[in-house]
């Protein structure tokens, strides 16, 4: 097989790249990888907080920000969001139920996480 002949085959037998909307697992990896998406997880999975609170609990995160990622979570079904109807006004975020599912998930990466640490690197 020539020099060519061998390069040919061996691009055919790379999968071709795809968009992360094309492979949800990839998807969801950078979804959880914005900034802040998994500490609002997991600030909220110790129950319902209002936007300030959460504000209070993440140093370093702006408003805007915190607003933007509150709605991210909300549009996936993640996080959902309530009117308070005692005074003070406003809205309180909850974990929703398939945002239970995704927590669950990620405490197991948690213990396999801990676990990792304990083998030596090579």
């Amino acid at each position: 097989m020539t020099g060519l002949a061998a390069v040919a085959v061996h691009e055919l037998d790379r999968p071709s790249p795809r968009r992360p909307a094309e492979c949800p697992v990839e998807d969801w990896i950078v979804f959880l990888g914005h900034r802040w998406n998994a500490l609002i997880l997991w600030h909220l999975n110790a129950g319902a907080k209002r936007h300030g609170e959460l504000a209070a609990a993440l140093p370093g995160i702006t408003p805007k920000v915190l607003t933007e990622r509150l709605e991210g979570l909300e549009q996936r079904g993640l996080v959902s969001r309530s009117q308070i109807a005692a005074f003070p006004r406003g809205v309180s975020y909850a974990v929703s139920q398939r945002g239970a599912g995704l927590i669950a998930i990620l405490d197991q990466i948690e213990v396999w996480a801990r676990q990792s640490e304990n083998i030596p690197r090579a």
